[in-house]
């Protein structure tokens, strides 16, 4: 006998184009009519490429063809428009809230390579560990990262109402682009759809009630950030950099671009400040000296911190447990609880 839940299990198959991910989780079928033999489908996306739409419905029809004594199949899909990018030249979109959370924290860096994911993640760990309900979007869509800091490869559910629910690990609410793609799949995305994707991420995943929202955006100053600073209130950026001159040169930039749109700079956090050698506890300055306290005095923002380089750290986030909390006891654990106390008094003042 053919059933709501039969149909519904043989569209779990059809993949949303670009995706290892299937239809059905993604929220896209809304309601299923089984009468006798006949099946009607009714679905819902939000898309500007008409091919999409086309390959959902040929593929649905095709699947539901293999159903043993099916007859008639309709699939209706009702197409949407996705948020576009401002037009060039037009007024900027009204930052606003999200909804639930009090704080929402860009971590970002103009230089990639300077640590930024590692920040974020251990920056995450400490406000949680601190008692905070805290959640962590990873808005590098091109290079996502976070997943694998965390241990986590599931593919996250949707809600009737086509909301987003976040993958929870270690107490922390995440979502990532990497939890959509495969391992080997790129996110090969222009301005509106990086726009959309942004938008998702931030206003149709089920955040709950947070105190804190960690952003761990991707470097530079493109369209991300541009979205992010236009349509979100944020309550502050912090920058993170090495202490060499060609990482201080991009964090100048994006410090700069957070200042030009009036959100504030919270602090500077030097990654990869220095290394203690384990043998003999002798300090070596890899990168430089003081680069990340005279670019702090430089643009007029408070040093939250230096990160010393280590075995541990990298260990720890390649087998996905932070080292804040694979280590509580650890030099660099111990750094991000004080960065992470800094900023509850500074956000709380």
């Amino acid at each position: 006998m053919i059933t709501e839940a039969l149909v519904r299990e043989t569209l779990s198959i059809v993949k949303y184009p670009g995706f290892s991910r299937d239809i059905v989780s993604f929220g896209l079928v809304k309601n299923v009519g089984v009468e006798g033999g006949d099946v009607t489908v009714q679905m819902s996306l939000a898309t500007n490429d008409p091919k999409v739409p086309q390959t959902i419905k040929t593929e649905s029809e095709a699947a539901l063809r293999r159903i043993p004594m099916i007859g008639n199949i309709t699939v209706r899909i009702d197409i949407q428009a996705p948020p576009q990018a401002p037009a060039a030249g037009s007024a900027p979109m009204a930052a606003a809230a999200i909804a639930g959370i009090k704080h929402v924290i860009a971590v970002a860096s103009g230089k990639g390579g300077v640590g930024k994911s590692t920040v974020a993640a251990n920056l995450a760990i400490a406000l949680q560990q601190s008692g905070a309900a805290v959640g962590l979007c990873d808005c590098d869509l091109y290079g996502p990262s976070i997943g694998l800091m965390f241990g986590a490869n599931e593919r996250p559910m949707a809600t009737e109402e086509n909301r987003i629910i976040p993958i929870e690990r270690y107490d922390l609410k995440l979502m990532s682009m990497g939890f959509l793609l495969d391992d080997s799949a790129p996110a090969i995305l222009r301005g509106p759809m990086v726009t959309k994707y942004t938008q998702q991420f931030l206003r149709q995943v089920e955040w709950g009630n947070l105190d804190y929202l960690i952003l761990d955006l991707p470097p530079g100053t493109g369209d991300i950030q541009l979205t992010i600073v236009q349509t979100v209130a944020l309550a502050g950026a912090v920058i993170v950099t090495t202490p060499q001159e060609v990482a201080l040169i991009d964090a100048r930039k994006a410090a700069t671009m957070f200042q030009k749109v009036n959100v504030p700079v919270l602090g500077l956090i030097e990654n990869m400040s220095y290394f203690l050698c384990p043998s003999d506890g002798q300090r070596y300055d890899i990168f430089g000296n003081g680069g990340g306290e005279r670019e702090a005095a430089r643009l007029k923002v408070p040093m939250l911190g230096q990160i010393p380089i280590d075995i541990p750290t990298r260990e720890a986030g390649d087998r996905g447990q932070p080292i804040t909390r694979a280590d509580e006891t650890s030099a660099v654990a111990q750094a991000f609880r004080k960065i992470a106390q800094q900023l509850q008094q500074k956000l709380a003042s």
